[in-house]
């Protein structure tokens, strides 16, 4: 290709950056995750608006761009990792469980109860470990494979539990790979929970299937898909619950509560209401003990939620009054909990309260700094304190930026 222009649009950058790599369109658009093609072409000829920052990320990363401006060219340096979560050490050794394929069987035994177990421990150390990342990096490769060996070497209804168990492994990877440069795996992920989930012909499987891929559907602006997805799921849950355990009224709750952060997000605000309304009403009836392992769903997950819908609607009142009606630490979960604490601090940055959104990013980092370092919305406020920090407070906002993993 000829040189770059110092004046093109991003367009004409993300087409010279993909034949520059010898890229097609097709892998482009899959490494993206979610688009065709068409749409990669439709970006490039400019006949489709230049993607939002998120996507825009997620296609440097795809084209192993160390720097934003190269598509942006605005001339200033914007590495990728500020605003992109960080390659995770083990990231490599999970990927490759993925997706590496054998013909060949082991010849020991497969106990389903045993992986079964070791996936409820995995869970376990999910919500509790502040290194939830770390740890996770270390017990999923194991579980993948061994998961994986066991479909394929049991049969009957032993093979079926063990498509259980896979369903599940491939659910907890999905909260490992999200935010970390390799966004094919968390479509891969979802898609593969899904795929067991109907092979074992499990209806709450199926849902908590459903319920990872719309959060990916969510975050890739697919708006109309993500609520398809997630209504159909609920309705062909519901019919199940008589009788049926707890958890499955707690997945009902928990997509109740993906549409109406769906809604929220396209700014619907009263579709958001209704729907957070029904999620609660669910969470109310489940009691306050109840924890729905997958999702965290729970009343004072659904409390947490409101904040959230505040946020995304622009309407900071409502999302500092619900704030201040829930103790952060009546949410059992670590991850959750320091993901509840960036939502509030999202509520404060938007009322320009800049030494709250600090004290509250803090607070954030110090529950689990492995859920902050990979949070965009952290970064990007982060980020935004570092050009412009509180009176007095510039010493610790370079303090907290170098704990998150953003350069001073």
């Amino acid at each position: 290709m000829t040189d770059l222009p110092a004046d093109a649009s991003i367009g004409a950058r993300i087409r010279y950056y993909r034949v520059q790599r010898g890229m097609s369109r097709p892998v482009l658009a899959g490494l993206v995750g979610g688009k065709s093609a068409e749409w990669v072409k439709a970006i490039e000829t400019g006949k489709q608006h230049s993607p939002r920052l998120a996507l825009l990320l997620r296609i440097a990363q795809a084209l192993e761009l160390p720097d934003l401006a190269m598509l942006t060219g605005n001339g200033h340096a914007v590495p990728v990792s500020v605003f992109a979560g960080p390659r995770h050490s083990t990231l490599s050794e999970v990927q490759a469980a993925l997706t590496e394929y054998r013909v060949s069987l082991r010849t020991e035994p497969v106990s389903v109860s045993h992986l079964a177990e070791r996936l409820r421990y995995a869970w376990a150390v999910r919500h509790s470990s502040p290194d939830h990342r770390t740890q996770l990096g270390s017990l999923l490769p194991g579980l993948i494979r061994d998961a994986q060996v066991a479909v394929r070497a049991l049969r009957g209804e032993e093979r079926r539990e063990a498509r259980r168990v896979l369903a599940g492994v491939y659910q907890l990877a999905d909260f490992f790979v999200a935010y970390q440069p390799a966004p094919e795996l968390v479509w891969m992920v979802a898609d593969r929970a899904i795929t067991e989930a109907q092979e074992a012909d499990d209806p709450y499987l199926i849902a908590g299937g459903a319920w990872a891929m719309v959060q990916a559907m969510r975050d890739d602006t697919r708006w109309e898909e993500a609520i398809k997805l997630a209504t159909d799921a609920r309705d062909q849950l519901t019919p199940h619950l008589d009788g049926a355990p707890d958890d499955w009224r707690g997945m009902v709750g928990a997509l109740n509560a993906e549409i109406g952060y769906v809604y929220a997000r396209r700014g619907r605000h009263g579709a958001a209401w209704a729907h957070w309304e029904k999620a609660d009403a669910v969470a109310r009836r489940l009691g306050p003990d109840y924890r729905h392992t997958q999702s965290s769903f729970s009343m004072s997950v659904m409390a947490a939620h409101a904040t959230t819908l505040g946020v995304e609607l622009r309407r900071s009142g409502e999302a500092l009054r619900a704030a201040n009606a829930l103790d952060p630490v009546t949410i059992p979960s670590l991850a959750r909990r320091s993901r509840h604490l960036i939502e509030v601090a999202r509520a404060h940055s938007l009322n320009g309260d800049r030494v709250a959104t600090l004290s509250l990013l803090d607070r954030s980092q110090r529950v689990a700094p492995e859920t902050i370092s990979y949070n965009g919305f952290a970064r990007d406020m982060l980020i935004d304190l570092r050009k412009n920090p509180p009176t007095g407070k510039r010493t610790e906002v370079h303090q907290l930026c170098s704990r998150v993993g953003i350069a001073a």
